[in-house]
């Protein structure tokens, strides 16, 4: 069999993930080493393998993932949509089941920017009257 694999990259927050899918057993590496070690968080694996579970993929690829920037929640929902790029790259027939689900859709919210003279992006200095 040849050697066959599928790209997806994913963005959320400050994170960014390269995705690579390989048919395979079904393990995850993420940044070289076990998807377990690597996310403490059950809730947050989960969130991973939301896209191969809706399209019943589970078990049938090997995933490996280079993920860098943002935290573990950022860097969680960036490999999801990895994931779900490279399933679309694996079979476009897929698409309307995971569009259904919200899963192709790049969440927006990012950092909201420190603005000039206050203390925070929302937060003010105590305002005092006299």
């Amino acid at each position: 069999m040849d050697n066959v694999q599928y790209y997806g990259t994913g963005r959320r927050k400050s994170a960014t993930a390269r995705v690579f899918l390989m048919p395979g057993s079904g393990q995850v590496i993420v940044n070289q080493s076990d998807v377990a070690e690597y996310f403490r968080s059950e809730t947050l694996r989960m969130l991973i393998k939301q896209p191969l579970l809706l399209t019943d993929h589970l078990g049938k690829f090997d995933i490996y993932a280079n993920v860098s920037g943002g935290g573990p929640s950022g860097q969680a929902g960036a490999i999801r949509l990895g994931i779900t790029n490279a399933l679309l790259d694996f079979d476009g027939e897929m698409r309307s089941r995971l569009k259904k689900a919200g899963l192709l859709t790049r969440d927006p919210r990012i950092k909201e920017r420190k603005k000039y003279g206050q203390k925070g992006a929302r937060k003010r200095f105590q305002f005092s009257k006299r």
